[in-house]
């Protein structure tokens, strides 16, 4: 499992957002995710590391080539991990501040 931190920073990036959202209709090869993005093979293959580390996508060797695809799972579990973790807190932060709010007013 990905911890919430390496998934948003493997987010951060648009590059991988959108390599992200191709791998999302199927699994691919790095030349062929490379060839989309008109990027170098080193390039692809950094961005496919750091969304790999994060637990986004899984590889697999078939043959000479390795495909790869999104983890659909991870990225669900990560994202509703988190907003359970932050919106609890700022529910009750945000009452908070309306109440001070509504003293500044009286």
């Amino acid at each position: 499992m990905s911890s919430p931190d390496k998934v948003f920073e493997a987010l951060a990036s648009t590059t991988r957002r959108r390599i992200l959202a191709y791998l999302s209709e199927g699994p691919l090869t790095a030349g062929v995710v490379a060839e989309r993005f008109e990027m170098s093979q080193p390039a692809v293959s950094k961005h496919l590391s750091i969304l790999e580390a994060a637990g986004l996508i899984w590889k697999k060797r078939e043959g000479q080539f390795v495909k790869y695809g999104m983890e659909t799972e991870n990225l669900s579990s990560t994202l509703a991990r988190f907003l359970q973790e932050v919106c609890p807190p700022s529910r009750a932060l945000k009452a908070e501040r309306r109440a001070e709010n509504d003293e500044d007013m009286t």
